[in-house]
């Protein structure tokens, strides 16, 4: 098991988590982005494999407070990843139509097909943070969600989905700098929302109903990782090898080519 992946039902206590940890890495920050460089090189022949194979399919969520990376982490790791087999899915307010139909309506059609990698930019755990902290359905309703998203995501992974779930774990003093940063910054100002600083009032309130989320719903087939994320190169090197070791583990290949496929050359004009 690795070291930030959280066991199933496991009691641990998110605020003794260190955002600020990079045990993992014992050389310099400039090594480490070395590193990173040569696991995107590696990703991005993974991924051309799986495209290629069309049998695998691999869904990453990542979920953080505001201002916690997700975006980064999206941009830096998969950077020079052919974008016909990535799609990013972000999960926004639900429209009317999709709050007609069950909370998890929406994330079943966004979810990967074969050959495919999905990042989900916020995802059904919506359902069991935010609802819950804004108490927007009774607590005996949000409660129940545990048990959907568990057998959700066991029928997505018996499908051939393989799962990775990433909460971007961020200091509340790291949240502010971030925030003064989207303030100062001409060109990082589009990112600031005034109702950011009124979810940063409910913080405790988030911890807690993370906390709850994460250790209830992480299983073997559909792991949690709880990843610092107050260093930007930290978090991207440790995420980054999660995924490649993970595809590594698929052991896949490209398809066969067709039979005597050098006979063709003399027809290439």
């Amino acid at each position: 098991m690795h070291i930030y992946q959280i066991s199933n039902n496991d009691k641990f206590d998110i605020k003794k988590l260190d955002p600020n940890d990079t045990k993992l890495w014992k050389k310099d920050k400039k090594a480490a982005k070395d590193e990173l460089r040569d696991l995107r090189k590696k990703l991005i022949d993974l991924q051309r494999t799986l495209y290629a194979q069309h049998k695998h399919k691999i869904l990453i969520v990542l979920q953080a407070m505001d201002a916690g990376g997700k975006d980064g982490t999206i941009k830096s790791i998969f950077k020079g990843v052919n974008p016909q087999g990535v799609r990013v899915a972000g999960f926004k307010v639900p429209t009317q139509e999709e709050r007609e139909h069950d909370y998890l309506w929406r994330i079943h059609k966004r979810t990967p097909r074969n050959g495919e990698i999905v990042i989900f930019n916020r995802s059904h755990y919506e359902d069991v943070l935010v609802v819950r902290v804004h108490q927007l359905v009774p607590e005996k309703v949000w409660k129940k969600r545990y048990d959907h998203i568990i057998r959700f995501e066991r029928l997505l992974s018996e499908e051939g989905t393989t799962i990775l779930k990433f909460f971007l774990n961020i200091s509340q003093e790291e949240q502010k700098e971030r925030f003064l940063e989207r303030i100062e910054k001409p060109e990082k100002q589009w990112k600031f929302n005034p109702n950011d600083l009124e979810e940063r009032k409910l913080w405790e309130d988030y911890m807690q109903a993370y906390q709850d989320a994460i250790s209830k719903t992480s299983t073997a087939y559909a792991p949690w990782f709880v990843i610092p994320a107050n260093r930007n190169w930290y978090r991207d090197y440790v995420i980054t090898s999660i995924i490649v070791e993970t595809m590594e583990n698929l052991k896949m290949h490209y398809p066969n080519p067709v039979e005597n496929i050098e006979q063709f050359k003399d027809a290439i004009i």
